[in-house]
Parts: structure tokens; C-alpha cells; sequence
């Protein structure tokens, strides 16, 4: 007992001299945030009226027009109920019965790392009172390890974010090419083709300038989601006298399940564009509330789409379940999902070009705001994006095992693990012992989840090239 505890206490010594956030330091920023505010508030007669701006946000933030809880709800609900939605039914046969259960755990642990994560942004002054002094994902990772390697963490959240971010702009456009492709199959179309036609309609996307468009353009594409899904829902209602019941087993493949995992987890990620809805709300006090609704909605949506999809075609069920409907069908239900895919691209293209464009090219926020169209070293930037996906996209050999490993390798990170571990060094004086505990249990699921979800999709998509 005596090693157990001396054990214990060096471990609590450690984390708080190296890990947990100083307390101190937090207070010191909100107080230097409160000076700046007022320097503010005496030096510029238009700054009195902006009264959110409680919170230190810098020239960009200030400039950047805001959103509705409406439209934060439906930038969310875009990114969780995107058109990746289409690969859980073969997710689910994969994993069994464990991976309905995996869609419902991941929509409540998704919410609550992204309610943590944005806490994270916030510090109490003396009086209680909540002061946002951090603005970005990167800024929580400088710190919570400013004292291990200062600047390094945010370097390192920020190149995991483009990385996750370019992985989904990939996954856009090999559905769009493979939709493409499907949908007008009596046209001589190669998929170099339908991939260079996809590269082309997405060009205007390097001119979009804030997220009052791509806001826009989400809303578009969450009214043809749900077009579609009512339509393959309304499809496998009326195939229920042939439903088959024993679609779903209890033994689970220990491969497929970690692929299945990785797939699920990747279908709820929405922490990377966080940070920045949550600083373009009106109402920042919704935040949690548009969170709550809109995952109990996705979960809904999930769990009844892959059952149902699950008792209409069972074993038969392919990686795609559109693929699995007759052809008339399959014709009209693909090119809503080709427009759903081409109008979900902007939001991950957008919040990736932001963040290199913040973090490389620097660019004068004053002069920005002051010219009518993104400066050309903007275009360069967004044009090598958008070229970058394009070549990848043509190198991509499975649909299902790119979305697997995306999920393990960026998803189970962004979203799992470092929330948890941020939230545990920022704010461990506040914490309950069980608020703690939780912390640590989602920890430990995000490393597992991660580095086992990465061995066996590396290993499928090792195989998939060598049989092409």
C-alpha cells in the first residue's frame, strides 16, 4: 500500500509540474485579455459595439461575419451526417451487432469531446466569469505542452488537421468520380474522366471567401441528405416481406471490426471545425444545445439507415449501399449523391486552406478584408489543394478502407484522444473525480482505437494494391 501510494503521488507531482496547466498563468491571460479589451474599447469608437467581444479574437475575428445557431447546427449536421453515411451498413455487417452499439457510443462520446474541446477555449476570471483567450485548436495544444515544447503542439495539431481535412476532400471526390461514373453508365466515361470533370466543376471553390458561403451551400447539402435517405429508407420499407432477419451475427471479425471502428468514428468527426463555428456564433451560449440536437439526430438517422439497409439486403450489402438499389433508382438516388458530395467538399477545403493559409502565408488581415477577390498567393495555395486531392483521389484503391484509416489514423485523435487529454491538463482543478475518470477511460479508448484501426487498415490497403 505504502509503494501503491508514494507510486500515486509522484505521478500527481508529475502531472502538475509538467502536464496540468498553470492556474496562475490561465487567470494572467484573462487578465491581460480584460486590458486588452479596454485599450480597445477606448482607442476605437466603433469597438463599443461589439459587445461578444468579451473575448480577445484578433482583427480576423472581429471581421468574419457571423452565423446563426441554425446554420453552425447545419455545418455540423453536414459534417456528421455527410455522405459517408453510405458506407455503414457495410460498416455494421462488418462489425455485427457490436457496431450499432458503436454508432450510438460514438455519437455520445463525439458530443462530449466536442462540448470539452470548446471549454477548452475558455478561462474564469476572478469573479467566475468565462473569457474566451484561446481561439484555435492549436492554441489549447500550445497550452497545454507550452512547458514540454513550446509552439511545437499547436504545429503538430495543425498538420493533423490538414492532414484529416485533405483526407476527406480525397474521399469527396472518389465518391463523386465513382457516382459519376455509376450514374451515366450507357457514356463511354473512364474514371480518369469522371475524376477530371469532378476536378473541374470544383474549381470556383478557391474563391470562397468566409463561412457565411459554405454555411450556405451546407444547408443545401443537408436538405438532398435527407432527401436521399428518406428515399433508401422508403425503398427498404417497402422490400419489409422480404426482409432478412439474420443479417447481423454476434461473432465479430476482429478485422472488420477494427476497420468498422475506424469508419464509424470518422462518420462523427466534426472537432476540427469547432473551434471556429463556435467563434462565428451569434449565440455562443447554444453551443452545447445545437451539439446535443444535432448528434442525437445523426444517431438516429445512422442507426435506423444501416438497419434498415442491413434487413433489405443483408450479406449482399456492398460498400456503397446505393449500389445495392435497382437501376432506375440507382440512377436518380446517385446524382443527388454526386451533388450532396460536390456541395460538401467546400467545407473541408475551406477550413484546410485556412489554416495553411494562417500558418505559412500569413497574410494581413487589414489588406484582406480592404481587396474584393483572395490575393494570388491565396489561389497558388488553394490551387495545390485542390490538385493535391485530385492526384490522390486517382491513386485511392478501396473507397471503404480510405475511410477506415482516416478514421483511425486523424479521427480517433482529433476526436477522441487529444480532447480528453486537453480537457484533463486545462481544466484538472475543476474536475470531479468522475468527470476525470471519463476523461482518462476516452483516452485509453483513443489510443487503442487509433493505433489498432491503422495496423489493419495499412495491412487491407497493402493487399488491395497488390491485387490491382
Amino acid at each position: 500500500m505504502l509503494l501503491v501510494e508514494r507510486v500515486r503521488a509522484q505521478a500527481g507531482l508529475f502531472w502538475m509540474t509538467h502536464l496540468s496547466s498553470d492556474r496562475e498563468e490561465n487567470l494572467s491571460l484573462v487578465q491581460r485579455d480584460d486590458l486588452n479589451r479596454t485599450y480597445r474599447e477606448n482607442t476605437s469608437p466603433s469597438s463599443s459595439q461589439s459587445e461578444h467581444s468579451d473575448d480577445h479574437e484578433g482583427e480576423t475575428q472581429h471581421t468574419q461575419p457571423k452565423i446563426t445557431t441554425w446554420e453552425a447546427g447545419w455545418n455540423i449536421t453536414n459534417a456528421i451526417q455527410g455522405i459517408f453515411v453510405l458506407g455503414l451498413p457495410y460498416a455494421v455487417l462488418q462489425s455485427g451487432y457490436t457496431g450499432l452499439l458503436l454508432l450510438v457510443l460514438s455519437a455520445l462520446l463525439c458530443c462530449y469531446t466536442g462540448k470539452i474541446l470548446i471549454s477548452c477555449l475558455y478561462e474564469e476570471d476572478e469573479m467566475g466569469q468565462l473569457h474566451r483567450i484561446r481561439h484555435t485548436y492549436a492554441d489549447i495544444a500550445d497550452a497545454c505542452w507550452s512547458r514540454l515544447c513550446p509552439r511545437l503542439g499547436g504545429k503538430l495539431v495543425n498538420v493533423t488537421q490538414v492532414v484529416e481535412l485533405m483526407m476527406t476532400c480525397i474521399l469527396y471526390l472518389v465518391v463523386s468520380s465513382n457516382l459519376m461514373s455509376n450514374s451515366f453508365p450507357f457514356l463511354p466515361l473512364s474514371p480518369v474522366t469522371c475524376s477530371t470533370l469532378t476536378f473541374l466543376t470544383l474549381m470556383p471553390c478557391m474563391l470562397i471567401r468566409d463561412l457565411k458561403v459554405v454555411s450556405r451551400l451546407s444547408f443545401l447539402c443537408s436538405l438532398v441528405h435527407f432527401l436521399i435517405t428518406f428515399v433508401v429508407i422508403g425503398y427498404c420499407l417497402r422490400q419489409a416481406p422480404r426482409w432478412a432477419y439474420g443479417g447481423l451475427r454476434l461473432a465479430v471479425d476482429f478485422d472488420g471490426f477494427l476497420v468498422a471502428t475506424g469508419v464509424i468514428i470518422f462518420s462523427y468527426t466534426s472537432q476540427i471545425f469547432l473551434p471556429t463555428l463556435e467563434g462565428c456564433m451569434e449565440e455562443r451560449g447554444q453551443f452545447g444545445g445545437m451539439m446535443d440536437w444535432t448528434h442525437v439526430l445523426a444517431c438516429v438517422l445512422k442507426t435506423v439507415f444501416s438497419m434498415l439497409a442491413l434487413l433489405t439486403w443483408g450479406e449482399d450489402t456492398k460498400e456503397v449501399v446505393s449500389d445495392n438499389l435497382p437501376p432506375a433508382l440507382r440512377m436518380m438516388v446517385n446524382l443527388c449523391l454526386l451533388a450532396k458530395a460536390l456541395l460538401s467538399y467546400p467545407l473541408p477545403f475551406f477550413s484546410a486552406a485556412q489554416l495553411l493559409q494562417t500558418g505559412v502565408l500569413q497574410p494581413d488581415a487589414a489588406q484582406c478584408e480592404r481587396s474584393e477577390a483572395p490575393e494570388w498567393n491565396t489561389l497558388v495555395l488553394r490551387a495545390s489543394l485542390l490538385l493535391l486531392s485530385f492526384i490522390m483521389a486517382l491513386c485511392v484503391p478501396r473507397f471503404s478502407l480510405l475511410m477506415g484509416l482516416t478514421g483511425s489514423v486523424t479521427g480517433a485523435v482529433m476526436t477522441l484522444l487529444l480532447p480528453a487529454l486537453f480537457h484533463l491538463q486545462l481544466k484538472w482543478r475543476q474536475m470531479s473525480a468522475g468527470g476525470k475518470l471519463l476523461d482518462v477511460v476516452i483516452l485509453g479508448l483513443g489510443c487503442v482505437c487509433s493505433l489498432a484501426g491503422v495496423i489493419r487498415c495499412i495491412r487491407a490497403m497493402i493487399h488491395a494494391f497488390t491485387n490491382t
